[in-house]
């Protein structure tokens, strides 16, 4: 059924395309047609999210993009499934550590620099020539070989699967962003060619004083003087010709230390490369895999070792670059000296095989390669006592004791990513952690899906890989409350910023699921464990649960069905390293009662399994609007717990905590009583309506009654959020412990 969907919307969308937008493909008639309908029908993240709307002269084309929004394969491949069928069509294959090894059927056999240079990823199908750099699905590459054995040819071209339908919009991009490569290119100069004073100057700025001048033109590292940057380039493709350049800046902080800033052109995720690669033989058997270019300087320089530096350092290995590091029999990750570089190295080597990956640890003696250079140490003797990525089922405390020792010398770290938006949840959860699962509840309509989406885009702004589930409102609508709050206003009454916005947004590592409404748990469990793998993802929010309970069979009781789906997502949490928000709804209170950890539906297999548990109380007050507060009643990681108050400001749908004595009264003078029954107002921010109470502040006020209806607090003590008017006013008349209280006539 779904491919039936998928091939009419791509019959919709060859009618509404320019004639323009369409390449010619040299083959046959009959094989076009069939390869361009497979083409579209099997990659619909890259094409069928894309729609081209032409609009009239003079307003403005849209283009929808939705890239970022995320499905599986219409079937997922296995590794079984590959190999059964390259026997059937009595292909050879050499099975590497990550992929499998064709020759190439975009090259003429004659031709064939390397007889096995089409691989084959063994988790997803996906392929790439690294001939020719063509690169797609399992699909694509089933339908290629089935129109070459009908045509009975040796081979393919490859703009077969090159010619995709590309905008003018997007050609435009493309040609200017090569042009932008090759004016930062030519502007730049080698830094070996800048004076020595200047050099010197360069060098100690990024602290790289110890790299030899040979090192920095062995690798092509250049100055871009306009903005005292260091420029890095990218090679690829079969004639290494430059792809694109990272630019590296340098700021120094009060206490001393360093912070590095990164450019790249064009943008990091529109080109796959690695730094060094180049200067790797085809016979090197090793490798040390680095985070950063300065650190690939250090390791060359220090050891003679090929060494290569990830285009994105610790945050992704996309898969597309495995091909280029399947020749290697051993591969050391060295990804930096905290915490962050550790949990990745151990993600990292499951994609490049652990058996041949070796992981260095960070300590206070293994520090990242440049410090190490820096401070005189040898890296060949720390890359040689890195510990193997493969473990044992069952290990001993000896085994653990640099582990252990790691955690309680770099708490920080440990504690996790903070928030920048939620100080409070920092002084409470400590920070957002990998593998842990967090259960979050609060009453319909108190602002879950707003507030827990403010909580992810915070962790996603500082570079947390975040991949949102929402089958309670669709992407767009999701979408749209995320931008109100990167952009921090309404963009519906600011349109003309609305570029500004959306290109800044369109930067961040956040990715959407398709499904919406009713789904089974497998089909999602599928698509994170494939988005884990694509784009390292590190956090998953599902909202919410209750939506994957209707797919399930029936004649099952559905508290079993729901403890079946939260052991999965735990399951998958622990074992992907990847922390996973469940939403769940609360079962039915009474509108006075706070919800409680026992107030989450279901059993209590919930809250067991979970690392955290987080609920949005709202209280419905009578007298005045609700007041919202977070309260975390479980924290595995240290058991601290607590609550603290929340204000909403609907002009850019985000929370924040109160400001402290924002609701304290202030006292005044009483004014002469022949002014007392003219009404009474105090100054406000918030309007709370009387209460009883009130009437007992005329004695100590000198006013006998309010003719007004309602008065105005100018601010609420740390309690003010749980006890009425009355109360407050009563124990300011009382004497209590808030100073400076008062009304103002």
């Amino acid at each position: 059924m779904w491919r039936n969907l998928l091939l009419r919307g791509t019959t919709c969308l060859l009618q509404v395309a320019a004639p323009r937008f369409l390449h010619q493909r040299p083959f046959p008639p009959f094989s076009c047609v069939r390869l361009l309908t497979q083409r579209l029908l099997h990659r619909p993240p890259q094409l069928l999210d894309k729609g081209y709307f032409l609009a009239h002269s003079g307003t403005r084309a849209y283009k929808k993009d939705a890239k970022s929004t995320l499905e599986i394969p219409i079937t997922p491949v296995t590794i079984t499934d590959i190999k059964q069928y390259l026997r059937s069509k009595e292909i050879p294959f050499h099975d590497g550590h990550s992929c499998l090894h064709i020759p190439s059927i975009f090259i003429n056999p004659s031709d064939r620099k390397d007889s096995y240079s089409l691989f084959i990823d063994k988790t997803t199908g996906q392929f790439l020539c690294k001939d020719t750099l063509v690169e797609g699905s399992w699909e694509d590459i089933q339908d290629c070989l089935e129109v070459m054995l009908k045509q009975e040819q040796d081979f393919l071209s490859p703009h077969v699967l090159l010619g995709y339908p590309e905008s003018m919009e997007e050609q435009e991009e493309r040609e200017s962003e090569l042009r932008e490569v090759q004016r930062i290119w030519s502007s730049s100069v080698p830094l070996t060619d800048v004076p020595e004073e200047e050099a010197l100057l360069v060098k100690t700025m990024f602290q790289i004083s110890k790299v030899s001048n040979a090192t920095l033109k062995k690798f092509g590292v250049r100055l871009f003087k306009p903005t005292k940057s260091l420029v890095f380039p990218w090679f690829g493709g079969p004639d290494s010709s430059l792809k694109g350049v990272k630019l590296l800046s340098a700021q120094s902080t009060d206490n001393n230390k360093v912070i590095y800033k990164e450019a790249t052109v064009p943008k990091c995720n529109s080109f796959h490369s690695l730094f060094g690669l180049p200067l790797v033989g085809r016979m090197d058997a090793e490798v040390v895999l680095t985070g950063s270019e300065l650190d690939t300087l250090a390791v060359s320089q220090a050891t003679g070792l090929p060494s290569v530096a990830l285009p994105r350092g610790v945050s992704c290995l996309p898969p597309i670059l495995l091909p280029y590091l399947e020749q290697f029999k051993r591969v050391t990750l060295w990804l930096g000296d905290d915490i962050r570089s550790w949990e990745a190295s151990k993600i990292f080597s499951r994609k490049l095989g652990l058996r041949r990956c070796s992981l260095v640890r960070p300590g206070e003696y293994r520090p990242c390669p440049m410090e190490a250079l820096a401070q005189g140490k040898n890296l060949g003797h720390i890359i040689k006592s890195s510990i193997p990525a493969a473990h044992q089922s069952i290990v001993s405390f000896k085994q653990l004791r640099e582990d252990v020792y790691g955690e309680l010398s770099n708490t920080e770290q440990v504690a996790g990513v903070k928030w920048a938006r939620f100080p409070e949840l920092n002084r409470i959860l400590k920070g957002h952690r990998k593998g842990e699962l967090t259960v979050f509840t609060g009453p319909t309509g108190s602002g879950k899906t707003t507030f827990i989406s403010e909580v992810a885009l915070d962790l996603c702004m500082q570079g947390v890989n975040t991949l949102w589930g929402s089958f309670e409102i669709n992407n767009v609508r999701l979408a749209k409350i995320m931008l109100t709050q990167f952009a921090m206003q309404r963009l519906e009454n600011n349109l003309e910023q609305y570029d500004f916005w959306a290109d800044k947004f369109e930067e961040l590592p956040l990715y959407f699921m398709t499904f919406h409404g009713q789904q089974n748990i497998k089909a999602v469990l599928d698509t994170m464990q494939h988005s884990v793998y694509l784009y390292d993802i590190n956090h998953v929010i599902i909202d919410n649960l209750q939506f994957m309970m209707g797919q399930e069979n029936l004649s099952v009781d559905k508290f079993a069905v729901q403890d079946h789906i939260i052991g999965a997502f735990r399951k998958f949490a622990t074992n992907s390293s990847c922390h996973v928000t469940l939403v769940i709804h609360p079962r039915k209170e009474e509108d006075d009662r706070d919800l409680q950890t026992a107030s989450i539906f279901g059993s209590a297999k919930a809250s067991q399994e979970a690392d955290n548990v987080m609920i949005l109380q709202d209280k419905k007050l009578v007298t005045c609007p609700g007041r919202r507060s977070l309260q975390v009643t479980k924290n595995r990681f240290d058991g601290d717990v607590g609550i603290f108050p929340l204000e909403f400001l609907k002009s850019s749908l985000t929370f924040e905590a109160p400001i402290q004595g924002k609701h304290k009264l202030r006292k005044v003078a009483a004014k002469p009583e022949n002014e007392e029954g003219a009404g009474m107002k105090v100054e406000v921010k918030k309007s709370i309506a009387p209460s009883p109470g009130l009437q007992q502040c005329g004695v100590t006020c000198g006013i006998s009654s309010f003719q007004s209806p309602e008065f105005t607090e100018i601010g609420a003590s740390p309690s003010a959020s749980e006890i009425s008017a009355g109360s407050f006013c009563e124990r300011a008349v009382r004497g209590g412990s808030w100073p400076q209280t008062h009304f103002t006539h």
